[in-house]
């Protein structure tokens, strides 16, 4: 078993057991930046369906090889299904195996922050949206060149608009 497979069989678990416990990630104590776009949770419910606001709002994750984002090949943008804010160019896209959308950088820096994620009870690196702060994956250190990053992003955080990358 390699590590890939690893996680993806641990985020499949904690997918399923995430309704087991009350509450969100648990993320280290660390300073959150100021939010572009901010909408109590009630606002959330109306903008997203219920598996987004899970995704986006709660830290969830969805079910590997569910999103068709994963299968996608044209040239676009993929953008945070929150608020809007382009996250990632198709060309910036790799297949990792792993069932979910996976690239190897953000479009910008500044597109995503990072942070300290413990919910398996192991150190990982959270990818949120700057612009509103929606939980869209984690990104670990076994992707390809240039970067050797795997982005691996829910599908349910993007929406992917067709055209130049």
């Amino acid at each position: 078993m390699n590590r890939r497979t690893t996680w993806m069989g641990l985020a499949a678990a904690a997918a399923g057991l995430r309704g087991l416990s009350a509450g969100g990630p648990v993320h280290a104590a660390q300073p959150q930046p100021a939010r572009e776009v901010v909408h109590s949770d009630v606002e959330w419910r109306k903008l997203l369906t219920p598996a987004q606001f899970d995704v986006l709002r709660k830290g969830g994750t969805e079910r590997p090889f569910s999103s068709p984002l994963d299968r996608e090949k044209r040239a676009g943008m993929f953008s945070c299904a929150g608020c809007g804010q382009p996250l990632f160019s198709s060309k910036a896209k790799f297949d990792s195996g792993t069932g979910w959308p996976s690239f190897y950088e953000p479009v910008s820096k500044s597109a995503v922050d990072e942070q300290t994620d413990r919910t398996l009870g192991i150190e990982r690196t959270e990818v949120l949206c700057h612009r509103c702060g929606g939980h869209l994956g984690h990104v670990f250190d076994d992707g390809p060149k240039p970067t050797g990053l795997r982005y691996c992003m829910n599908g349910l955080a993007l929406a992917f608009t067709p055209g130049a990358a």
